[in-house]
């Protein structure tokens, strides 16, 4: 090519560019490339690994189900909220489209000002603190229950659950981890029971605790003494199983243990460690429906990737992360682009009915959030997270008061 026909060459391609100023992001764009951020280490790790078998799903179900190709860029938060923030830092530095996680509020309230800042877009797979979304963000995305959302549904199907068993405990006694998530339940749990006038049961103590401890021998001492009907309980997983412990150390049988909506006692490390002192446990939380037909394509490609494990132990934690890597999957197929902006306007005009998670299609609010994601009692029976409620996606009746832990 002589030099005219070259700077003809280059001017057309000026123009071109002009024109189409988003051609070449196209052009680039193979791959949506998504970083994801969980907590693989330190006290959440259990909870940050199975939040991983999502994500490691994600890309070959995506493949086949959009035609997209995406790129999982993985990072380790180690529990730490100021690691998380660097960790976002570092994927966004190294070319990441949108990020995905972190299942703890703390760390997800870091990376959001993190994204925020660098206009990046970030979906929220498992984290509840309001604040969260109440920042005017505009790169912030979360398909999860806030704390008061879980609160709400949590207390109803409390009161749907002694109404059931034919139960009337007069009283409870609330434990919670201090952390983000606990205070932000903590509050909700102050603002919702003085409104639930259908609950017959009141709090006659509250405990909070560090989530990392090791020891919650003068935690569960105070609480026996409370002399309370059952235990009202938000927890993480490792404080679950040394609560749970130190409950039979201490010989405290109450009614049951009941979480009006956190992780712990639904997970496959609760079961483990416990054998069958983690018979009858109940958590109201978000849970994915078994019925839907993604959750039967996910599930397939679950078992192929883990043979020996079964999908009911991560159905949360799986399900929500792997539904919030089809939200800017999906984004990316209907922007076309990779473009920050452009990638996060097709994030909040989402509307996917074919989900995981029981509840309303995935839609966002002016705020960044989805609403309508519905809850379901599961109780723990015969090693098993098990749905008694509601009736119509029940899989066994629940059962309230529990039978004491020496004939369980």
């Amino acid at each position: 090519m002589n030099r005219r026909k070259f700077s003809q060459a280059l001017a057309a391609a000026g123009a071109l560019s002009a024109i189409s100023p988003f051609g070449i992001v196209r052009a680039q764009a193979q791959k949506l490339r998504v970083g994801v951020i969980l907590p693989k280490s330190g006290y959440l790790s259990f909870i940050g690994q199975s939040c991983q078998k999502g994500a490691d799903l994600a890309p070959g179900v995506l493949k086949e189900m959009l035609g997209v190709d995406v790129e999982l860029m993985n990072a380790d938060f180690e529990s730490n909220v100021d690691t998380a923030r660097t960790r976002a830092e570092r994927l966004i530095q190294e070319g990441a489209h949108v990020l995905v996680g972190p299942f703890d509020s703390g760390a997800a309230a870091a990376i959001a000002q993190v994204a925020e800042q660098r206009g990046v877009p970030f979906v929220i797979n498992i984290a509840a603190a309001p604040q969260i979304t109440e920042q005017g963000y505009k790169f912030v995305f979360r398909n999860f229950q806030t704390a008061g959302d879980i609160v709400r549904n949590g207390l109803a199907l409390i009161g749907d659950l002694f109404q059931a068993t034919n139960t009337v405990p007069r009283s409870a006694v609330f434990m919670h981890v201090n952390d983000t998530f606990g205070q932000a339940m903590a509050k909700g749990i102050g603002a919702f029971m003085p409104r639930m006038t259908q609950l017959p049961f009141k709090i006659v103590d509250t405990i909070s605790y560090d989530p990392a401890a090791k020891d919650l021998t003068v935690e569960v001492s105070k609480a026996k003494a409370s002399n309370a009907d059952f235990l009202l309980l938000v927890c993480r997983l490792n404080d679950a199983i040394i609560l749970r412990r130190e409950m039979v150390k201490q010989r405290w049988n109450p009614m049951g243990i009941v979480s009006p909506g956190s992780p712990g006692m639904y997970e496959e490390q609760y079961f483990k460690a416990l054998g069958k002192l983690s018979e009858n446990s109940i958590s109201n939380v978000p849970w994915y429906n078994p019925n839907s037909k993604l959750t039967k394509v996910v599930e397939k490609a679950f078992l192929k990737q883990n043979p020996k494990d079964k999908l009911v132990f991560h159905g949360l934690n799986a399900g929500f992360t792997f539904e919030a890597i089809l939200i800017a999957a999906d984004a990316f197929k209907r922007a076309k682009s990779s473009d920050a902006k452009t990638l996060a306007d097709a994030i909040r005009q989402t509307n996917i009915t074919e989900k995981m998670s029981l509840g309303a299609p995935i839609k966002f609010n002016d705020k960044g959030q989805v609403e309508g994601i519905g809850s379901a009692c599961v109780q723990n029976r015969n090693l098993v997270p098990t749905v008694v409620l509601p009736a119509n996606a029940a899989t066994a009746k629940p059962l309230f008061p529990v039978p004491d832990y020496k004939k369980a």
